[in-house]
């Protein structure tokens, strides 16, 4: 029973082990190939066919960028003096490939499959260390030995103690000078072997020496490998995209990039813009709208309340003055009335049309509050039609009276 158990735990054992082995074994050999070149770096710059590399990469960058230069800094590794790019693209034209520079188009990048912490070749003068970017086509052998010579254009320089600042940018040698720099010049040698991808690149100036000549310590920092395109720095650790690249496919497919421009087609490097994401522009329309419009809606505004209160204040004023004179006249033309008809019934009934003829001036000044006081006979003689007909004259005629504010008090009596 012991022998029958013992037999199915090994043979379950062996399971487990013949199905995990070729898992971890696939995924150690995993690799990429170019397609992830293509597809990564297309929308920062512009892919076209070159008679003798192939495909290479135009990045559409500010004018002036120059490569392991431009926004960027050199930091220490474990693999030597490791570049460090700003651009989200750095991790692969920086690491893999090589660089060369046309009369017309500028820096244009060359793809290739091995990895190295940065594709230069460097050199010390005195008082200074310089660094060039390696060309297409160059072995490693020559680049790293005193035959190969760049153009003096393509070197940068700065102090040796200024070497491993990380706004290194700002302590470069004006370019005039490399002439001079580069005679008095010897080639700094640190061959280095990659024995996992069998790959040898150049680490760079000493780092005991840089402490020395800098007056600081330099921190060696780790990298560590990540699971996607990109890079980042934190913590002494550089996290940065380092697969074994393939040139082809695995199953034989050629990889191309999905579009390939005509190269009379590509800006020169004085008219390229670097890409900006859109999410800026989107903010950045909103903030500058409400500035303007809420100048116009105060005004706007600020015009309609005068007028509003004008419409209110005025109706205010006309509708008490006129409920005021139509109160006040009834009480007065009544009794006047009553008293006309019994006192001379037979003397005072004259025809609409005399009255009309013979009375115009007189209905004039009795429309002012004074003369209507004054005047009391002339204006119970009129028939009652032709008070009623006069009132709408009283009540034009003493609107500007009400315009004056003393006379309103004096006028409105208290509630």
């Amino acid at each position: 029973m012991k022998t029958k158990n013992l037999f199915f735990s090994l043979l379950i054992i062996f399971c487990i082990g013949a199905w995990v082995t070729p898992q971890k074994v696939s995924a150690q050999g995993a690799s990429v190939n170019f397609q992830v070149f293509y597809d990564d770096l297309s929308p920062y710059g512009t892919w076209v066919n070159n008679p003798e590399y192939g495909y290479v990469w135009i990045p559409n960058v500010a004018p002036g960028f120059t490569p392991y230069s431009t926004n960027g800094y050199w930091v220490f590794t474990d693999e030597g003096w490791t570049w460090v790019s700003n651009y989200s693209w750095g991790w692969a034209p920086f690491h893999y490939g090589r660089w060369y520079t046309d009369q017309s188009y500028g820096p244009i990048w060359v793809p290739d499959n091995e990895w190295g912490p940065g594709w230069v070749t460097w050199r010390r003068s005195g008082a200074y260390y310089g660094w060039a970017p390696i060309g297409p086509g160059i072995s490693n052998n020559v680049a790293y030995s005193n035959a190969y010579n760049p153009p003096s254009n393509q070197w940068t320089f700065v102090r040796n103690r200024d070497f491993g600042r990380r706004d290194l940018n700002n302590y470069y040698v004006n370019p005039s000078n490399n002439v001079a720099i580069i005679k008095g010049s010897t080639v700094i040698k640190d061959t280095r072997i990659n024995k996992q991808r069998t790959a040898s690149y150049n680490g760079g100036p000493s780092k005991a020496e840089v402490e020395k000549l800098g007056g600081r310590p330099v921190t060696a920092l780790a990298i560590k490998e990540s699971s996607k395109p990109g890079q980042s720095l934190s913590n002494n650790q550089l996290q940065i995209y380092k697969p074994q690249v393939q040139k082809t496919s695995s199953s034989g497919h050629k990889p191309a990039p999905s579009k390939v421009a005509s190269l009379k087609d590509v800006k020169p490097p004085a008219q390229r813009t670097e890409p900006h994401p859109q999410k800026n522009n989107q903010e950045a329309q909103p903030l500058a709208k409400p500035p303007v419009k809420k100048p116009q809606s105060q005004t706007t505004k600020q015009q309609q309340e005068p007028a509003k209160q004008q419409q209110q204040t005025q109706p205010a004023k006309q509708q008490p003055s006129q409920q005021k004179q139509h109160q006040a006249q009834p009480p007065k033309q009544q009794p006047q009335q009553q008293q006309q008809h019994q006192a001379q019934p037979p003397k005072q009934q004259p025809s609409p049309q005399q009255q009309h003829q013979a009375q115009p001036p007189k209905q004039q000044p009795s429309q002012q509050p004074q003369q209507h006081k004054a005047q009391p006979a002339k204006q119970q003689q009129q028939p009652p039609k032709e008070q009623h007909q006069a009132q709408p004259s009283k009540q034009q005629q003493s609107e500007p009276q009400h315009e004056n504010p003393p006379q309103n008090k004096e006028e409105n009596p208290p509630h």
